[in-house]
């Protein structure tokens, strides 16, 4: 997410520049690949890229071809096919072994911009957007490649495909990406020829709140803000809870732990880490947060001690469900052998983002299942 914030910045400063530059975009890959679908990389008129389609290997060629593009004014699909052997024939040194599909399209005065509008609404509003995108066409269908469908949380729609049979098509499948979460690549037959499309779920910046506003809580906030997720910092204590300490945090919250239900709206997007040290504190946080409906719920502390929070909330009345407990992670963390709070703050955005991925962590060398997830 926070390459996507980069290359929304710049392009907003592409925009107001009054230049043209380039965007190219994974639509569809197959085999091994450094990037998957939805991986971005912004070009600049004088070649300077932000972002990256590949692990350094695409990226030169890219750029290349983004003159092109910038110059024509079209948007132009790109296969890099890398399954033979000998990538040396590309020139490319490319390490994995994959084919990767990629669109890249003008941006700035010569181009449409629609869509990186689009991707800063999303952003802006915390809100999830569907972006449907033809990449290839074939046969007579009159659709352009680079044009879309987009489709907004409120059911807004906006299209630039100009196919009412092939809109109608592609409304639903993004609905139905809008309902389920997930993306798909599908080829739309039609009469007239074939259509491939990219149905990509832009998803807002994952909302971390941590309770607490001790040392070891600044990498955390720190970490996650690299990671591009919207930080939010919860203490009653001003001194502790300010800017100077926490300057990357999005949002700093002076609450007490029992006023924490009344102040602070959690959804189903949300992680919440419980940092406070503080044994009465994480009672009163542990009975609005379990609650809750947080993807995720991490403690600091040894079971021991989880145990003994988690028996005075039900002799207090209040009895956690599986379902939520299954929520809670404590001790908070992946085992990594974490000891500082540098360490320790990698250990627990690890754990979140397995959790947030359906993983189960563990080394990959161990691993019978696919690095990425199909797309």
């Amino acid at each position: 997410m926070n390459e996507l914030h980069t290359i929304l910045r710049s392009y907003e400063t592409l925009k107001q520049s009054g230049k043209n530059g380039a965007l190219a975009t994974i639509m569809k890959v197959r085999g091994s690949t450094y990037r998957r679908p939805g991986a971005r990389m912004l070009i600049d008129d004088a070649g300077k890229t932000i972002g990256t389609v590949s692990g350094g290997c695409l990226e030169a060629d890219v750029a290349e071809k983004a003159k092109k593009v910038i110059a024509a004014g079209q948007a132009q699909t790109v296969v890099y096919d890398l399954t033979a052997e000998g990538d040396a024939v590309w020139g490319l040194n490319q390490g994995c072994n994959g084919v990767v599909h990629l669109l890249i399209e003008p941006i700035g005065v010569l181009g449409s911009t629609d869509h990186l509008d689009f991707i800063q609404t999303c952003v802006n509003k915390k809100a999830t957007g569907i972006m449907a995108t033809v990449f290839r066409v074939d046969g007579e269908l009159k659709a352009t490649v680079g044009s879309r469908v987009l489709l907004q949380d409120d059911g807004a729609i906006q299209e630039t495909v100009k196919n009412p049979t092939l809109v109608a098509a592609l409304v639903e499948d993004c609905r139905e990406a809008l309902a389920t979460g997930q993306g798909k690549v599908k080829e739309y037959r039609l009469t007239e020829g074939i259509a491939e499309v990219s149905i990509e779920v832009i998803q807002p910046p994952i909302p971390l709140f941590l309770f607490g506003a001790g040392y070891d809580v600044i990498p955390v906030a720190r970490f996650a803000k690299e990671l591009g997720w919207e930080v939010t910092v919860v203490d009653h204590r001003p001194a502790f809870a300010s800017k100077e300490r926490f300057p990357t945090a999005d949002t700093l919250i002076h609450a007490r732990p029992e006023e924490v239900s009344s102040k602070i709206a959690l959804d189903n997007r949300s992680v919440a880490v419980i940092m406070t040290h503080n044994f009465s504190y994480d009672l009163e946080l542990l009975k609005a947060l379990l609650p809750s409906p947080a993807r995720y719920v991490g403690l600091l502390g040894p079971k021991m001690r989880a145990e003994r929070l988690l028996n005075q909330l039900r002799k207090a009345g209040s009895f956690p469900t599986e379902q939520q407990l299954a929520r809670l992670f404590t001790p908070v963390g992946l085992d990594i052998g974490a000891e500082s709070p540098e360490e320790i703050a990698i250990a627990i955005l690890s754990e979140i983002q397995a959790v947030l991925k359906n993983r189960s962590a563990g080394f990959l060398k161990n691993s019978t299942r696919p690095i990425h997830d199909s797309p």
